[in-house]
């Protein structure tokens, strides 16, 4: 079994930075592939960022490509996502997520790729 807990959400202004923090517990964590999604009202979960069970292989869309960062620190158990050069159209509530392998897949950007899912954190951006 897998928990997952996100935190590091808040208002920011556009051009500004938050890195979002993701604790996890469960033995399988140093074996999970992870991402990280947003999601706002009437819209469907978007990928944001996925990273391999060592850290060694990252993906992300075009979207924030160059801004998001996704890092892993399986020795304490955590997983983050460093948001630069914030922009309005990132606000959303802001989901961890962990696979149940070790690789990701070629599906790596779907939310069906992932079981277990924390309770989101709020990232609301302000022009």
């Amino acid at each position: 079994q897998v928990q997952l807990v996100e935190s590091g959400g808040g208002l920011v202004q556009a051009g500004g930075s938050l890195r979002l923090s993701c604790a996890a517990s469960g033995r399988t964590f140093r074996s999970n592939a992870m991402g990280w999604f947003r999601q706002t009202p009437g819209k469907e979960r978007e990928f944001v960022a996925a990273i391999n069970w060592n850290g060694g292989t990252t993906y992300y869309p075009d979207s924030v490509k160059g801004r998001f960062t996704i890092s892993r620190d399986n020795a304490k158990n955590m997983l983050y996502l460093q948001m630069n050069g914030l922009k309005p159209e990132d606000t959303a509530v802001y989901y961890c997520a962990a696979g149940t392998t070790r690789y990701l897949s070629n599906n790596y950007y779907t939310s069906a790729e992932y079981t277990y899912w924390g309770q989101g954190t709020q990232v609301t951006v302000s022009s």
